[in-house]
């Protein structure tokens, strides 16, 4: 199968191989070095973007992993940042390659906006996803139905077809936890989520039941935010933080928002995050009491 095919057709084994994690890792790789060569010369973002025909936000882009390298671009940064030997030359090249290369999500891209794709490739890449929801059970661990339900809900207007692929895509997503390697996702919930009847009675009775399953998992570590605790750190709304492997990258920090999402990528703010993240998970009910809450919210939905 060529690689073009590949990107198209999602695996229907649980296990996702090395290259479907797609070009979210070389492209950090390839960004960082990029950002510490220009600084190491003293080039503005604005002299750089010159140069290769851009402005000084496109150079931010790539130099934080959300853009892609044309292979020209990547070689006249190189020659003005003083890169001449041909080793390293060929690399950083390479890595450029790579940073380009399709992934099996680009089979969705009639209904994954440009401002989700580089959460989508993160996520796909990430060794840990720590993540706190209030209005709805996190995708990655939403039934099918509670899916379909949260996507007409989101997209009124949409076909039965535009809603079947993006269930669709939400449910592949979710084979990150059941690969060889799986992600470690530690998920905080708030009461809100459990108690709102998505989708149905029924419908919410089938994800708690899964929620208490797939929670036993080794991978997967589920607090709940009960209402008894009133406030928390984390009233501004949702949050995602995705741990990239390797020890090299920085964090990704992913604040969706209705019709955008925000990419906070200053060491600052990441901080601030894991700050909220790890209060988070000291205000929650412990994960030992999780299946418990579960069993309790389920006999009373």
């Amino acid at each position: 199968m060529g690689t073009k095919e590949a990107a198209r057709t999602p695996s229907d084994s649980g296990v996702l191989d090395g290259r479907s994690v797609g070009p979210m890792v070389p492209r950090l790789l390839l960004g960082a070095r990029l950002r510490r060569l220009r600084e190491d010369q003293r080039i503005s973002r604005e002299a750089a973007g010159h140069v290769i025909r851009a402005s000084r936000s496109k150079i931010s882009r790539l130099e934080g992993g959300r853009h892609g390298f044309k292979l020209r671009d990547v070689a006249d940064l190189l020659t003005l940042y003083g890169v001449t030997d041909e080793a390293e030359r060929a690399t950083l090249l390479t890595l450029a390659e790579q940073a380009n290369a399709p992934a099996w999500w680009q089979y969705y891209n009639d209904v994954v906006p440009a401002w989700m794709q580089a959460y989508l490739a993160a996520e796909q890449a990430a060794s840990l996803i720590r993540c706190f929801e209030v209005q709805r059970v996190p995708g990655l661990l939403q039934t099918p139905d509670y899916a379909r339900a949260s996507v007409r809900l989101a997209h009124p207007g949409a076909s039965a077809e535009e809603i079947d692929r993006r269930v669709a895509l939400r449910t592949t997503r979710q084979r990150i936890l059941h690969r060889q390697r799986p992600v470690q996702l530690w998920a905080v919930i708030d009461e809100a989520a459990l108690r709102r009847p998505v989708g149905g009675i029924s419908t919410m009775r089938a994800q708690l039941r899964h929620l208490i399953e797939i929670c036993q998992l080794p991978q997967v570590t589920v607090q709940i935010m009960p209402f008894l605790v009133g406030g928390h750190a984390a009233e501004a709304g949702p949050v995602t933080v995705l741990r990239l492997p390797g020890g090299q990258l920085p964090d990704v920090v992913y604040l969706e928002q209705l019709a955008t999402a925000l990419y906070p990528d200053k060491p600052a703010e990441i901080e601030c995050y894991w700050d909220v993240m790890n209060r988070l998970v000291v205000e929650a009910e412990s994960p030992d009491e999780t299946p418990t809450i579960l069993h309790r919210v389920l006999q009373e939905t």
